[in-house]
């Protein structure tokens, strides 16, 4: 694990190191001066999830989807991104607005998160994807065997930890239709999340299933797609 400022010093283009560490607040209150980190964070989330399901698809190759999709879960959740970011000390170097660093953001797990996900896009932009590999695999698929000890998450319980780490109340579900007889059920839940200060939850997941926990799940991995 290095340090922040070793960390920069790896990049070729430190502006760009800058620019991952920028949070939209900053951008708000300094206008023109660089873009936030939104579209690195964007590129680096989907270069996490291809390196990480590389790495377990080569691993255990006996093992099936639904396994490989949970222990990846494990790995890059919200509160182990978190963690990489602290160990690293991003959060000293983050760029916020005032209010934003009032707020405690320097120590807001999802927004460490999210700045992790940015440095790894800036990594690849900089230096290509083996240099974004080597990254990951020091600070993530180092603790595969820690995770190997702990119990594999369902996708509510994944689902429920993410929101409550973005500041969201407790997903709701609700069966919208249900249809066959007692013997040969189908459920269709809907599941849907909303912020404290929201009157109003936002749909954000369908599953269906031949019981109500079944359909939950489905639902519950349809909105893990969306939202995290």
């Amino acid at each position: 694990m290095t340090s922040v400022n070793a960390l920069k010093e790896l990049f070729k283009d430190k502006a760009l190191f800058d620019q991952s560490l920028t949070h939209k607040s900053w951008v708000n209150e300094n206008k023109r001066l660089r873009e936030s980190n939104e579209r690195l964070e964007y590129l680096g989330d989907a270069v996490l999830e291809f390196v990480v399901s590389k790495a377990l698809f080569g691993r255990f190759s006996s093992q099936p989807e639904g396994y490989l999709t949970a222990l990846r879960a494990n790995l890059v959740n919200t509160k182990n991104l978190a963690q990489v970011a602290k160990k690293l000390d991003l959060g000293s170097a983050l760029f916020l607005s005032k209010g934003e660093e009032d707020g405690g953001g320097r120590e807001n797990d999802s927004l460490l998160a999210d700045t992790v996900e940015a440095v790894i896009g800036a990594i690849y932009v900089d230096q290509g994807i083996n240099a974004a590999a080597k990254f990951i695999k020091i600070n993530l698929l180092s603790e595969i065997e820690e995770k190997l000890k702990e119990p594999l998450k369902d996708a509510k319980s994944r689902l429920q930890e993410h929101m409550q780490a973005k500041g969201f109340l407790t997903p709701l579900y609700k069966v919208t239709k249900e249809i066959g007889p007692d013997h040969n059920k189908r459920f269709t839940v809907e599941v849907s999340i909303q912020e404290k200060n929201e009157s109003k939850p936002q749909l954000v997941g369908r599953g269906e299933g031949g019981s109500k926990m079944e359909a939950q799940q489905q639902a519950a991995q349809d909105a893990l797609e969306k939202v995290a």
